[in-house]
């Protein structure tokens, strides 16, 4: 693929989406960003994003709804595009139980609409983003992408994996290189303001309580956006192969004879989600105000990534430190709150 070939970032206006995009644009690449903008969060957020991206010459935005599936198909044709990464997608665990069918929507069917575009117009390799949530009601950690994923505990977790099978399906048949991206709570600037980090802050700032799920004995695996978006580039040109000794008799889950991967992408080593609230309120210099709540359905009470593979692949694993990674969000966000 040449520099000048343009890469599709889909959720470009999003949080990991933005940092993606921004990085390919610092490596010289040509990045076509799409995103349709909704209102699931603060849509200015997600504009003053784009406006950070359009600073850049190779920077081109399009807003545009990924369920569209004519617009879709007329963009792929148009474009053509070397290599997919397909970041949009109805995000939030919680959310899920309340307007499920936003996730039919995005996540299933903009994702049929950008596997059709990548079958049919020459794409070389799609990576698209999966979750931690797939492993659901698995309690062997940390985290082995050669585990089972098939008892996800939300209906968010069960798109992510219903992605995975959707786009093996299209590797087999179509020979569509895929490799699928398993974040794990991914925090950092320009995040989201419906995730723990961003919530945490914002309360103690502002001196309301803070919500402490299943009484604070909750553990994660933060892994800074910085660490993810280095992962994400290198995959980029990491194109799978297909395993030629992958067998239906003892199947590997997260490879196959098709050219389709899955990969952790994590810091490997989860925080107390107390601990996380100690430095930001050392950060921030104010007391946080607990409120201790039950286990909400769908979560877990501990995430935690095996990223062997990840390393074997691209020779990279996250591992920016919790104090320095919340120290930098926390400065973001008082930057970005204008104190």
């Amino acid at each position: 693929m040449s520099d000048q070939d343009p890469i599709l970032v889909t959720g470009a206006a999003g949080f990991i989406g933005f940092h993606v995009a921004r990085r390919l644009l610092q490596q010289g690449r040509r990045v076509v960003g799409l995103d349709n903008l909704n209102a699931y969060y603060d849509p200015a957020l997600k504009q003053a994003r784009v406006e950070a991206l359009e600073r850049f010459e190779d920077f081109h935005f399009l807003r545009l709804d990924l369920a569209d599936r004519a617009a879709v198909a007329d963009l792929f044709a148009r474009e053509r595009f070397p290599v997919v990464v397909h970041l949009a997608a109805q995000a939030g665990v919680r959310h899920s139980l309340v307007d499920p069918f936003a996730y039919l929507d995005a996540n299933l069917a903009g994702f049929l609409s950008v596997l059709e575009g990548c079958r049919h117009h020459g794409c070389r390799h799609l990576l698209y983003a999966s979750s931690s949530s797939v492993y659901g009601a698995n309690t062997s950690v940390p985290f082995a992408t050669d585990q089972n994923v098939d008892h996800p505990l939300s209906l968010y977790g069960a798109t992510k994996k219903a992605n995975e099978l959707m786009a093996h399906s299209y590797s087999h048949l179509f020979g569509l290189p895929a490799t699928g991206l398993r974040f794990f709570t991914v925090y950092g600037p320009w995040g989201r303001p419906d995730m723990a980090m961003w919530l945490f802050t914002d309360a103690i700032a502002r001196g309301e309580p803070i919500k402490l799920f299943n009484h604070g004995q909750m553990k994660r695996d933060f892994t800074y956006v910085d660490d993810v978006t280095e992962a994400v580039v290198r995959l980029v040109d990491h194109v799978p192969q297909g395993d030629p000794g992958w067998s239906g008799d003892a199947p590997d889950p997260a490879s196959s004879r098709a050219p389709w991967r899955v990969y952790n992408i994590g810091n490997n080593s989860p925080v107390a989600v107390p601990e996380v609230v100690r430095l930001i309120e050392e950060a921030l210099g104010r007391p946080a105000v607990r409120e201790m709540l039950p286990m909400q359905p769908g979560d877990v009470p501990e995430t935690c990534a095996n990223v062997d593979d990840l390393m074997a692949a691209v020779g990279f694993r996250p591992a920016t430190p919790i104090e320095e990674g919340v120290a930098r969000f926390v400065a973001w966000y008082r930057r970005y709150r204008g104190g």
